[in-house]
């Protein structure tokens, strides 16, 4: 699956999350709250890294890190989103700006 159709489908996700939270709370969330949601998917994903140490097992560790992993980048798509941030974009020159940086603190070439 391309970048933008895993965008489109996050998009798609969240609006059916929008639906129900009007119906539920009578407004959808903030950017704030899905931001606090992100934290615990955040702190959830830090304990299932904890378990792949050999902490906290637990028998569904690799479904649950997995599931975990693709919850915090749904919050980063949505996110990202929602500021209108182009998340290829950005990540490309991101990279490009640290692969500079480590390529200029390469002492073994």
């Amino acid at each position: 699956m391309e970048l933008s159709e895993m965008q489109a489908l996050a998009r798609r996700v969240r609006s059916k999350y929008a639906a129900m939270e009007t119906a539920r709370y009578g407004r959808e969330w903030t950017d704030e709250e899905i931001m606090l949601g992100f934290l615990g998917d955040v702190g959830d994903l830090a304990k299932l890294v904890q378990g792949k140490a050999g902490v906290r097992p637990r028998d569904d560790l690799d479904e649950a890190l997995a599931h975990e992993l693709a919850d915090c980048l749904w919050c980063v798509f949505t996110l990202a989103d929602s500021y209108g941030v182009d998340l290829e974009a950005a990540f490309t020159s991101t990279m490009a700006e640290l692969d500079g940086i480590l390529a200029a603190e390469d002492t073994t070439t």
